[in-house]
């Protein structure tokens, strides 16, 4: 019995769920922190990306910003992720993409049609908040959410900032 040149040993079973763990593991690309804080949260949805090849591997050299991006649904039943800034490829060709372009969505269409009703609502929005590789797909978390009034901003800082401290004197009892 002769191993051919590319043959490799079998993988144990813990090799083996390692091995798929890490593929399967959630890289981040972007986060859209500004969201958070302009928006009240209500549901979030993990959403396929319909991208081109150049747009692939800008993303996967970790370059997007999702900071000024927002989704919306048309007439005809389809998401669209629109102002994303992914930058085109340094080593593209004429194939390059265009990096404010908007980029189709890819969920089932209950989750569509829900999206779409709750957004044609007075002050909800749909918004981008993170970009990330699972399992070499690319997936877009986006949000349901109501926008925030100044105060109301005010007052969540003021409620982080409190909770910082607490748990900074906590720390600092616990210490002695």
């Amino acid at each position: 019995m002769s191993k051919s040149a590319g043959a490799q040993r079998p993988k144990s079973a813990k090799e083996a769920q390692r091995a798929k763990e890490q593929a399967d593991a959630k890289s981040v690309v972007a986060r859209n922190k500004r969201a958070r804080h302009d928006y009240y949260i209500d549901s979030t949805y993990e959403a396929g990306l319909s991208l081109t090849g150049t747009e692939v591997k800008a993303l996967r050299m970790g370059r997007a910003s999702l900071i000024e991006g927002w989704i919306e649904v048309d007439n005809h039943g389809e998401a669209w992720l629109h102002n994303v800034h992914i930058p085109e490829y340094s080593q593209g060709s004429w194939t390059n993409h265009g990096p404010r372009r908007k980029r189709k969505l890819l969920l089932h269409k209950e989750e569509i049609v829900k999206l779409g009703s709750k957004s044609r609502e007075k002050g909800h929005t749909i918004v981008p908040l993170e970009l990330y590789f699972i399992g070499g797909r690319a997936k877009v978390e986006i949000a349901l959410a109501r926008g925030k009034q100044d105060w109301d901003k005010r007052q969540t800082l003021r409620e982080k900032q409190d909770l910082r401290e607490a748990q900074r004197a906590m720390s600092l009892r616990r210490n002695r």
